[in-house]
């Protein structure tokens, strides 16, 4: 009884495997040629077109998002720790280079100016006294090597001196601000921080009266009339774009040419990305929007350009049917791009045969069932 039930059940499982395989490989085995009539072509609907070579190229439609170029956006980071006096921006408001943004007191930086006060005073009384010994040595009254010692004490007051004064502009204090008081000897409270670019304040980050430590960012300055797009493709799509193509923007009087692909593949898209610049009107496209760009798909040899109604599938595989003396004959091809009611494809059919582009669904199901075209 056991081995009845085991025989059964080897049996069951050989005929699923066999129904399996017999689907997933139908299409394969059915005659690669079969007879349509004129007459049955014409009651079908059934209409050809020549092959002409793919080697031109069609357009397809790829997701973008408007970026800002890392060299048109400014971070206005504070320089010092300290206490945001003032705020003389708004959000949004066109600013140009050298139009004052944020004002900061901070105990740092009446330090910093002490030493300035402190190497300035030094660096004067160095160069009063570097003097007086050359005068006395051109006289005879002091050994040379009072003037060497002198001078030495001079070069290393004037190296205190840039040092303050460079630790002065690195907290953003302008050169002339840090002349000013060196000369007058008086100290400012607090530090205005100025846009070094022309642009529009994207964002501001903090609030009068809240303290902020050295290298807090406080607000962006953005340059919009230079903006990139940021495409995504997959990796097959990209291989044929090179810098230079042309790029539009679908909706928008908007164009853009690809600077440069990355090497990189996305792990989790597997996407490529494309980096293109905006040419001129970027006024109609805003940064961090997600826009629709149309790329020329360029072709090979060996590839065909084809109404999307003249491919049928059969599980992952694709067909075209070629016009014989008698009917058609399948072959498969390989879709390479898609755009709109166009495809590229690539297979082994040749320039001037004629494939089926209407009525392909009635050739489908004669291929497949040949009663039904009896």
């Amino acid at each position: 009884m056991k081995k009845w039930h085991l025989g059964f059940y080897l049996y069951a499982c050989a005929i699923a495997v066999t129904y399996t395989f017999t689907a997933s490989v139908q299409a394969a085995d059915r005659a690669v040629r079969f007879a349509v009539p004129n007459s049955q072509m014409q009651a079908l609907g059934i209409q050809t077109m020549v092959l002409q070579s793919g080697t031109d190229s069609i357009t397809a439609n790829f997701p973008a998002q408007v970026i800002v170029p890392p060299k048109a956006e400014q971070i206005i980071s504070s320089p010092v720790a300290g206490l945001i006096a003032q705020l003389l921006v708004q959000q949004n408001q066109v600013v140009r280079s050298g139009t004052p943004l944020v004002r900061i007191a901070s105990p740092e930086l009446g330090q910093l100016q002490l030493q300035l006060l402190q190497a300035t005073a030094r660096a004067t009384l160095a160069r009063q006294g570097a003097k007086r010994e050359q005068e006395l040595f051109d006289e005879g009254i002091i050994p040379q090597r009072r003037v060497q010692e002198a001078h030495a004490a001079l070069m290393e007051g004037e190296a205190t001196l840039h040092q303050a004064k460079a630790a002065l502009r690195l907290s953003g204090m302008p050169s002339a601000t840090i002349e000013r008081i060196a000369a007058s000897g008086k100290p400012q409270d607090s530090i205005t921080l100025s846009a070094t670019q022309a642009g529009i304040v994207t964002e501001i980050a903090v609030k009068p009266g809240q303290r902020v430590e050295a290298a807090t960012a406080l607000l962006h300055v953005t340059q919009t009339d230079t903006l990139w797009l940021d495409i995504q493709l997959s990796i097959a799509e990209s291989r044929n774009l090179q810098a230079g193509t042309k790029v539009k923007v679908l909706g928008r009087d908007v164009t853009a040419r690809i600077l440069s692909a990355s090497p990189t593949v996305s792990s989790g898209s597997q996407t490529v990305a494309l980096r293109a610049a905006v040419d001129g009107k970027s006024g109609e496209i805003r940064p961090g929007e997600f826009v629709t760009v149309e790329l020329p798909v360029a072709g090979v040899q060996g590839s065909w350009d084809v109404p999307l109604g003249a491919v049928v599938h059969v599980g992952n595989q694709a067909y075209v049917f070629v016009r014989s003396a008698d009917g058609f004959e399948v072959r498969a091809v390989k879709v390479t791009a898609s755009a709109g009611q166009r495809v590229r494809m690539q297979g082994s059919l040749k320039a001037g045969e004629q494939i089926a582009v209407t009525g392909v669904v009635a050739l489908k199901g004669a291929w497949l069932d040949p009663k039904e075209s009896n």
